[in-house]
């Protein structure tokens, strides 16, 4: 027998009574707690004379024509990565010579030539990866600094048919990165259960990789082990200075 009117209507207000509930039971808005209040910038001193030039000179801009070495073609992939090294060993004695902080690396690069023990080579795998944009290739490379835990990173493009070098670093590292157009350094903080987490990015106005992050992270338990460096000699360069302003942190 067919419903009447009112009956239908009653019906119909209790299923769309239950429909609503069962919708708010499980896609309804929640509140998240009080908000907290917002805090404006306060600005500290600021009877404190206005500064045109920094304290220190830490090497922000790495910008070097490699004279020697040649880029056939202009293709990065065609440059002998240890003959690269090899350069930069040979301008600084005072670095790598005997009787230098390095000198275990100067002494290990006849390893690296043809006939020698490759497992001994100080000069790490090279990875290609355009880092500036313009379409080609550019060269990370690494080497170990021995004796000791130092790694060096130096990033490589060309410009003119001339190899330049566009960023080095020197530094205790855990791991080394690329992404994007950045060269990401971790390395092993004196505190405990952090660690630093540097990165360099690609920069057009200055023809340079730039420091664009400099922080200190939350990495879980355990003891740093962050190697301090030698102090820096008369040859080194700035941004090794750098890389000793931040071992201090």
């Amino acid at each position: 027998m067919p419903l009447s009117r009112p009956v239908r209507a009653l019906v119909l207000a209790a299923l769309f009574t239950a429909t609503t509930a069962a919708c708010g039971d499980t896609g309804g808005l929640r509140g998240a707690g009080p908000t907290p209040t917002a805090v404006s910038p306060v600005r500290l001193w600021p009877e404190l004379p206005p500064v045109s030039s920094p304290a220190f000179e830490i090497g922000e801009v790495e910008r070097e024509v490699i004279k020697g070495v040649g880029v056939p073609g202009g293709d990065l992939r065609e440059v002998d990565p240890v003959a690269i090294v090899r350069t930069e060993v040979a301008a600084s004695p005072d670095d790598y010579g005997d009787g230098s902080p390095y000198h275990e690396t100067g002494e290990r690069m006849a390893e690296c030539a043809a006939g020698g023990n490759r497992a001994r080579c100080p000069v790490l795998k090279p990875y290609y990866r355009d880092l500036t944009g313009d379409g080609r290739d550019d060269l990370t490379l690494g080497f170990r600094q021995l004796p000791g835990t130092l790694t060096a990173v130096r990033v490589y493009t060309v410009e003119k048919g001339r190899l330049v070098r566009v960023m080095r670093w020197e530094d205790a590292m855990s791991a080394v990165e690329l992404a994007g157009r950045s060269v990401i350094i971790r390395s092993p903080s004196e505190v405990a259960g952090y660690e630093y987490r540097l990165q360099w990015t690609w920069d057009a106005n200055q023809r340079a990789m730039l420091l664009t992050h400099d922080e200190m992270l939350r990495t879980g338990t355990g003891t740093g082990t962050r190697t301090a460096r030698p102090s820096p000699s008369s040859s080194a360069s700035a941004s090794a200075s750098a890389s000793a302003s931040a071992s201090a942190r």
